[in-house]
């Protein structure tokens, strides 16, 4: 059985100077073909899903089936909430069988966040789960972030006790209107600050030699792939059906070409990471 939590595999990525590839999945197909890559590359593997399956049929279905494939694998793979939104969720990842689950307050005011992250690490810790925190905040489709303080990072992370720790250092989430400039100095000084392992949300579109340098020198030891993955999984399904004229294709052979494009797509980034 390869099913673990980030404890399992972020320190030692972290202690190797190399990252794991985590990737946003929404349907069998995208979770196919991110535990293919990782069984292909020999790597270790996060699942994540959107917080907002939770709501839905969807998550339930999605993580039994994550949890099916990681029992028959050779290789780690953790099941992980992406970007809980509400407290209650932690219990909702708990009960559905997520392995770790991460709390974002990183929009709420420093003391707030510190209070509901450190409820939620309890909550996540005392099941067996491991909790991802942020401090600083990853803006999202073109909103306003905020850079992490170093200092201010050791003591949420001292604080709320999470395992890993989401941090700011000029990433967003979504596609850049303009190439990024990582502050690496800023990285470096969390890192020198902070010892447990270091995540950065938004790496679609960030220049590959951006994310050695926070592996290499930012003690980063996760890195967040959606938006990329998302959007090469929506092209290849597009250019499928067209090529089908309108005539029927059973779903499944419909797909096969799919997810071994995206195979080869998530393999490329788990490459890049090491």
């Amino acid at each position: 059985m390869s099913l673990v939590t980030l404890a399992q595999i972020l320190p030692d990525a972290r202690r190797a100077g190399t990252a794991i590839a985590a990737f946003n999945v929404g349907n069998l197909e995208t979770l196919r073909a991110v535990v293919y890559a990782a069984e292909a590359e020999q790597r270790p593997v996060i699942v994540q899903m959107y917080h907002r399956l939770l709501d839905t049929d969807v998550s339930g279905p999605l993580v039994a089936a994550a949890r099916w494939l990681a029992q028959r694998s050779a290789v780690p793979i953790a099941v992980h909430l992406d970007h809980g939104a509400r407290f209650e969720q932690i219990g909702q990842a708990v009960a559905q069988g997520f392995t770790s689950a991460m709390l974002d307050g990183s929009a709420l005011p420093f003391a707030e966040n510190v209070d509901l992250t450190r409820r939620a690490a309890q909550v996540a810790q005392s099941a067996g789960l491991t909790l991802e925190g942020e401090i600083g905040h990853v803006a999202f489709g073109g909103g306003e972030g905020a850079l992490t303080d170093p200092d201010e990072a050791a003591e949420f992370a001292l604080q709320t006790g999470v395992d890993a720790l989401a941090v700011s250092i000029g990433t967003t989430h979504g596609y850049y209107r303009a190439a990024p400039k990582l502050d690496i100095d800023r990285a470096a000084a969390i890192a020198a600050r902070v010892s447990i392992p270091l995540v950065l949300h938004g790496g679609s579109g960030t220049p590959e030699a951006a994310i050695r340098e926070a592996i290499r020198r930012g003690g980063v030891a996760k890195v967040n792939i959606a938006t990329e993955f998302q959007h090469h999984f929506q092209t290849r399904v597009g250019e499928e059906i067209a090529k089908t004229g309108g005539k029927f294709m059973a779903a499944d052979l419909l797909m096969r070409p799919v997810v071994e494009d995206l195979t080869t797509f998530a393999r490329t980034w788990i490459r890049r990471l090491l």
